[in-house]
């Protein structure tokens, strides 16, 4: 008996997309933020709620970078470039259309050990028992992100970690 798996409509190609344009999404919101506070003085507020929204963001998609990143084979710097693009305002969908064009978002999830030497390797064991238990995968990429904001909720906006 053949069985056959559903087509997978959350490529890694796709989920980088996604996270790429919610990234440069939340930029754009956290400016207008910023105009709204120091240009039309409405008050603190937009900063801190679209700030906080980019944060979450920046932080899922650095998450989704480095899964990605795990499940592509790409080289350390490659993966913190990838991160290192969502500083730099609407840098991420630029950098996505040159990982397109190289071929390094080509293919599907890696769920099962292939005969590349990178395969078998503590890393890539760990990446397939998650994407074969995608629940869990989500779970522990909220718990996450959920952790990583609040650390950086508590050191404060990032103008003042190095004042």
């Amino acid at each position: 008996m053949t069985v056959i798996a559903p087509p997978q409509t959350l490529s890694p190609r796709r989920l980088y997309r996604i996270l790429a344009v919610a990234e440069t999404i939340t930029w754009t919101l956290l400016i207008a933020g910023m105009i709204l506070k120091y240009l039309l003085h409405v008050g603190d507020w937009p900063v801190r709620v679209f700030g906080l929204t980019h944060g979450v963001v920046f932080v899922a998609y650095a998450l989704t970078a480095l899964l990605v990143g795990v499940n592509q084979f790409w080289p350390l710097r490659q993966i913190v470039a990838a991160v290192a693009t969502a500083i730099v305002p609407y840098a991420t969908i630029p950098f996505d259309r040159s990982l397109e064009r190289r071929g390094l978002l080509t293919g599907g999830w890696r769920v099962t050990a292939t005969d590349d030497p990178r395969d078998h390797t503590r890393t890539s064991a760990a990446l397939r028992f998650f994407l074969r238990h995608p629940f869990t995968l989500g779970l522990a990429m909220v718990v996450a992100v959920v952790a990583i904001v609040g650390i950086l909720l508590t050191l404060g906006p990032p103008t003042q970690w190095f004042g």
